[in-house]
């Protein structure tokens, strides 16, 4: 987890986020990534960190599922 930061990623599917940080789940400490969408009403989300990292295959491609893209 030690390279993973906050800042802005794109989504494979094209919209961007802006990630605040990686918190713990208080019963499991399950690692979460804890995000805001760059569009609509910009709430705030929370996913897995190995769901956030994971790869997927689209046309064929295997693509990270979000790519880090600046600050």
């Amino acid at each position: 987890m030690s390279e993973f930061k906050p800042g802005r990623y794109l989504h494979y599917k094209g919209n961007e986020y802006v990630v605040l940080g990686v918190a713990r789940h208080s019963e499991t400490e399950e690692h979460l990534v804890v995000y805001q969408p760059q569009y609509g009403e910009r709430g705030l989300w929370v996913r897995p960190l190995d769901m956030f990292l994971e790869t997927v295959v689209r046309d064929g491609e295997t693509v990270q599922r979000f790519k880090y893209i600046g600050e």
